[in-house]
């Protein structure tokens, strides 16, 4: 068996940079959130408040929802050069992202259930340090959003080209050309495709529905203690319940698109398409498109022509789509009679 340098022929399979800006804000979020559900339960314990002991349990649910995050970020770093990842670990951020959203769900669901309890079997409130722990939850989450908001999603990229081998043989009457094309584009953000970074997202949504939640409470509990209207808490529950379940919903629905490779209607599909069937001959007859990166995807496509170009050709038509950073190409030509 003959040696050959196949290194021209191997990538790397890390496709997208990760995020170690976030990575690190949301270890940070981590340990503000643990620190405060921390002081609230041992508060509560000794000063046998059950407000306190509630919303620190209550944050107990966005330590964990945020460690989610944290834990996704970490393992899709640390495994980024595990072989048995076909496509790199990118989707491991996406399965946190997805994960959060339904524990935010959850979440929903436990706010509507409690506040129809409150409205059907009203109980006494102790509004003034009630108030207190909404204030300071308030302040809490909006300190976290403000780190996990300071930094943005920056996509950093390199120009690889990486052809395979092409080989053809004749068949009957026509000539099938068969060959693989993996290429690494140059990986920019364009103002009309912008992917955020969703593990970030879900982190920043958990931290944003608390705050919006903490400021419906102050106003109904502000309410009761000042003008007797204690009917109003449990329904500015259902009203924040509202919130977050849109807003869990949003999510689930982004993060379960990229799991489940639902990208076929994407506008990118149709720019493949127009790029490889600018000649008038070729044309896409197979054709695959995924996301391997918050802005990076990886396209498998079977091309038929009458005059088939070897496959290079064909990639180079692709290079006008630069969120393109795997690409397959087959080639075949079209049987004799059987095209339009």
């Amino acid at each position: 068996m003959a040696a050959h340098d196949l290194s021209l022929f191997r990538h790397s399979h890390a496709y997208d940079p990760g995020n170690p800006g976030a990575e690190k804000r949301t270890w940070v979020v981590v340990a503000i959130t643990a620190i405060v559900m921390v002081v609230e339960i041992v508060a509560g314990m000794v000063t046998g408040s059950m407000a306190l002991l509630a919303d620190g349990w209550h944050m107990a649910t966005h330590v964990i929802a945020l460690g989610i995050a944290g834990i996704a970020y970490l393992l899709a770093r640390q495994w980024s050069k595990d072989e048995r990842f076909a496509f790199g670990t990118w989707k491991i951020e996406v399965l946190g992202a997805f994960s959060s959203a339904l524990l935010l769900a959850v979440v929903a669901i436990a706010m509507i259930v409690e506040s129809v309890l409150h409205l059907i079997t009203p109980e006494a409130i102790a509004f003034a340090p009630a108030l207190g722990i909404a204030v300071l939850g308030l302040v809490v989450n909006l300190a976290s959003a403000l780190v996990l908001g300071a930094g943005h999603d920056h996509h950093h990229g390199h120009d690889h080209g990486h052809g395979h081998h092409e080989h053809g043989h004749e068949d009957h009457a026509h000539h099938d050309h068969h060959g693989h094309d993996h290429a690494h584009h140059e990986h920019h953000e364009h103002a009309d495709e912008k992917h955020h970074d969703l593990n970030l997202r879900s982190a920043y949504v958990h931290v944003l529905a608390d705050a919006v939640t903490s400021v419906l409470a102050i106003i109904a509990l502000a309410a009761g203690l000042w003008l007797g209207i204690g009917w109003l808490d449990p329904v500015m529950g259902l009203v924040g319940a509202g919130v977050v379940a849109w807003w869990s919903v949003g999510l689930i629905g982004q993060s379960s698109r990229i799991l489940l490779d639902r990208e076929m209607d994407a506008p990118l599909v149709e720019k493949i398409r127009a790029a490889v069937e600018t000649d008038g001959d070729a044309v896409i007859a197979d054709l695959h498109v995924w996301r391997v990166g918050r802005a990076s995807h990886a396209a498998v496509l079977t091309v038929v022509a009458d005059n088939p170009q070897p496959p290079a050709v064909y990639r180079e038509r692709l290079a006008c789509v630069p969120t393109l950073m795997h690409v397959s190409v087959e080639v075949n030509r079209c049987p004799q009679g059987d095209c339009p």
